[in-house]
Order: C-alpha cells, then structure tokens, then sequence
C-alpha cells in the first residue's frame, strides 16, 4: 500500500482536530449513560420486564466488549479516520431506528449495533489523538481534554434525558442522539487527517476472532452470573470458555510474526499497571452510579431530571480533574497522581457507605466531588501512559485495549456490586416482620427492589403497613448500599496500592512522531 509521506499540523489544527474527536465520543457516552433514565418508561411503553431492560443496557456493553480490540486493529490497517467514519454511521442509524421500535427485543437488538458502531469510535478517536499529539507533553494535556468529556456526559445524558421524557416520548432520548452523530461525521470528514499503519502486515485474521469471541464470552457471563449465580454451573463454564479463548488468543499472538496485539506489551509494567488502575476506577465508579442512582430517586425522591442536575458535582469533578492531571503528572509523575486518584476514589466510597436518608445534600455533593476528582486524576494519566508504551503504529490496537479494560471493568463492578448490594437488601428485608405479614406477590415484588418495594408501600395506602415496609425497605436498601461503598472502597484502595508498586512514576522513552499519511481533501493541516 502507497502512503504519502508524513506531515506536520500546525498546533492550531491539532487542537481543532481534538474537539472534533471529543465531539464524536461525547455522543456515544452520552447515549451510554441516557438509557437508563428511560428504563421506567420502556416498561410502561414496550411492556418490558427487569430482564428486557437489563438486556437493553447490556446489549449495548456486550458488542461494544466483544468488538473493540477487532475495530482497534482494523483501525490501524485500513485507517483510523475511514473506521470512525463507518462507526458514526453504523451508530447513527442504529439510533435512528431505535427510536422507533415498538418492542424490548427490538430495541435490545437496536441497541448491540449502537454498541458495534461504538466499538468502532471509541478506540479510533484515541488513536488519532496520539498521533496528531506526538508531543508527550501536548498528548498528555489532550488526553485529559478528551478523558474530561467523560465527566460532561456524565452530567448532560441525565439532564437532557430527563427533559426529553418529560416533553416528548421515550424514543426522544435516542433520536436526539441522530443530530450529533451527523454533525461529528462531517466535522471528521472535513477536518480529521487519515493515519495507518503505514508498513500494512497481513490482516491476524485468527487473532480477530479469538479476541471477539474471548471478551464476549467472559462479559456476556459477567452480565448473566448474577442471575444465574456466580458459583453456577453456567457462570463457571462461561468464565471456563473466556479464559480457554482468551488463553488460545494469547498463544496465538506470541506465535505469530504479525499479531494484532502484542501481548508482550503486557510484561511493560507502565502498559499492564495502568490498564488494572483504569480497570479498578471503572469498576468502582459504574457500581457508584448503580447505587447512587437508586439512592436519589427512590430514597430521596428526585426525578431524573432533579437527579441529573444532582450529580453535575461528580461530573464538573471528572471534568477538571482530568484537564488538570496533565500538570499534576509532569511535576510528581505518573505513580503518584493515578495511586492517590484510586486512593482518593476509595476514601470518597468509605465516606459514601454512611449515607442516610438524613444524609444533607451538601454532604452528598462532597462525596460526589472526592470520588470524580479521583476518578480523573486515574484514568487520564494512565489512558496517556497506556499510549505512551504503544507504538504510533498500534495506536488503534493501544487504544482498545484501554478501552476494552473500561468496558470489562465497569460491567463488572455493576454485576459484583450489583449482587452483593442485592444480596444484603434481600437477607435484611426478610428479616423485617412486615415482609412475612405481606406474604405473597406483595412480599416478592418488595425483593425485586427498594423501588419495587416502595411500589407495593404506595398501593397499600396510608396504612401501618405501608409505613412499616417503606422503613424495612429504606433500612435493607442501606445496608446493600454500605456493602457495596465497602466492595469499591476495597477494589479503588487495592488498585491504588498496586499502581504505588508496580507503576513507573515516569516512562523511560518518548513516543515516536506520529504516522499521519494523508490529509482530507480541501483542508491544509
């Protein structure tokens, strides 16, 4: 393959480049966060059970999971820019037509495109990123731009969501997404230059199967072993099947002279000691919206629009930390900024388990600005750390792979946290003398959650019982959320202990310029 010799964008260009990439990954995340303010709606309007909406989330994880390190490498072969094309579009329409669905399973069927054509952004933007910034200095600074797009979505997915439920119908809140996802393809297609991998080895065909099958394989069981148990016989043989396909891909990428991922990257402690800090900020901070979730609309009352304005603390958080790690890194190192990110995280759910309905909003909002500003001084240094080990060339594959440890680790803390937070509020209800005079449909319906629970209470009137099991159902409720503060708490701290241990507090070598090779037509970079 002809590629034309490399070129030098102007930093002006570069940084116009950078928002273009922000704004394509703000589109997919906010659409990640604002299909759970739909959920309440989807029961009523698509007669959807608890299983359909967990599908209707998860679909969206599990393709995403399942494909990224396959879009990664593509990426790198046939080009970065050509690959967040085709993802914008494949997102676009699937959103498009989601929004116009009239059943769970076609709107969880919907939704796995939603998650391919994710898959095929995500890595593709940090990708580009690393080559338009081979600056370690400049990347690092745009890395924290892009990670504090995170923390923007995180606070405008509930706020718009909520605004288009109340004003319009359910399918609002994947429609709009449509819009952005076509003003970031013309943006790209005008502004973002083309990079590859400009020496083209032969396509790891093997390679790209074996991962796919592997990460699908294990978060497809991570998402079920809740249900069915995580000591079942079918959660122990799906994690048996991901650990075999993943364990054949690894051999299979040692072998072979051209691999989609070096694994031996791994053995690089600033590649393998990021990516567990990035894997353990995940799994705590999905667990920290799962629980905070519930806690602000069932036990306080909110809607989700109140709700969504609520969390702007751990949102703005997110946001200015991560601009900010860039100078933090530069004068105390990669080591120190991500160990006391994650222990700072850890702290903030230790404060978070004392949590009461008494609890004052501006305590809340302390909590919630400990743990964001955690939250951005880990994963910005360590995404950058992570690219900083891969060569220009593999920027894709690097890039999913930072991806792929996002994905893995917050679709497990949702399911670890998830059943452990379930488990106590169900063994704590029972416990509850209103819970056997229910008897019934009523007291199962009060296990499936606080939510369910407080349903049941509103049914029963004004009566001593529904006082007594509203009080059960608040108690059992805090007694899962200060479990699951503690199971966060514990991952955070114990990432932060090993990021002190076995990350480098600054890289030995500097990235290589980048691999630009062609320029959009019309536009001088």
């Amino acid at each position: 393959m002809m590629t034309a010799e490399p070129i030098t964008i102007p930093p002006r260009n570069r940084w116009l480049i950078l928002a273009v990439l922000c704004s394509a990954v703000f589109t997919i995340l906010v659409d990640t966060n604002i299909v759970n303010v739909a959920l309440p709606s989807l029961v009523g309007e698509l007669d959807a059970s608890n299983r359909d909406l967990l599908w209707i989330v998860d679909a969206y994880n599990l393709f995403f999971a399942a494909f990224v390190l396959a879009a990664g490498s593509l990426a790198d072969r046939y080009g970065r820019r050509r690959m967040l094309l085709a993802g914008l579009t494949v997102f676009g329409l699937a959103t498009t037509v989601g929004a116009f669905l009239d059943s769970a399973p076609a709107l969880t069927a919907a939704r796995a495109v939603m998650g391919l054509g994710a898959a095929m952004i995500f890595p593709t933007t940090l990708s580009i990123l690393t080559n338009v910034f081979p600056d370690r200095g400049e990347r690092a600074k745009a890395i924290g731009v892009w990670g504090a797009t995170t923390g923007i979505a995180i606070a405008v997915a509930p706020i718009v969501g909520g605004w288009l439920l109340d004003e319009f119908w359910w399918g609002s809140v994947f429609l709009a997404m449509a819009p952005p996802a076509l003003v970031a393809f013309v943006l790209v297609l005008a502004l973002v230059p083309e990079s590859r991998n400009s020496s083209t080895p032969p396509l790891d065909k093997p390679g790209l199967v074996l991962s796919t099958l592997g990460l699908g394989a294990l978060v497809f069981t991570i998402i079920e072993a809740p249900d069915a148990g995580w000591a079942s016989a079918r959660s122990l043989a799906g994690f048996a099947v991901a650990a075999v396909v993943l364990a054949a891909f690894v051999l299979r990428e040692r072998g072979y002279a051209h691999p989609m991922l070096d694994v031996a990257l791994f053995r690089n402690l600033r590649f393998s000691a990021a990516s567990l800090s990035v894997t353990a900020s995940f799994f705590a901070l999905f667990g920290f919206i799962f629980l905070i979730t519930q806690y602000m609309q069932f036990l306080r009352g909110y809607s989700p629009l109140e709700t969504g304005v609520r969390v702007l603390p751990v949102a703005v958080a997110v946001a200015s930390s991560s601009v900010l790690s860039a100078s933090f890194v530069v004068r105390l190192g990669n080591k120190v900024v991500i160990a006391s990110g994650l222990a700072l995280m850890g702290v903030g759910f230790l404060w978070i388990s004392g949590l009461s309905t008494g609890s004052s909003y501006l305590e809340i909002a302390g909590q919630m600005i400990v743990v964001g500003f955690g939250m951005g001084l880990t994963t910005a240094p360590a995404t950058e750390a992570i690219m900083g080990v891969v060569p220009p060339e593999k920027a894709g594959i690097g890039s999913a792979v930072n991806d792929a440890t996002r994905e893995v680790g917050g679709t497990l803390g949702v399911a670890v946290i998830g059943s452990v937070f379930a488990s106590l509020y169900t063994s704590h209800l029972d416990d509850q003398p209103v819970i056997a005079a229910l008897g019934g449909d009523g007291a199962e319906r009060a296990r499936d959650g606080v939510g369910a629970a407080l349903g049941v209470a509103a049914r029963l009137g004004e009566s001593d019982a529904a006082t007594a099991l509203v009080d059960a159902a608040s108690r059992a409720y805090f007694a899962g959320l200060q479990a699951g503060c503690f199971v966060a708490a514990a991952v955070a701290l114990a990432g932060s202990a090993f990021a002190a241990r076995f990350l480098p507090a600054r890289p030995n070598v500097t990235t290589p310029s980048n691999d630009i090779v062609a320029k959009p037509e019309g536009v001088t970079v």
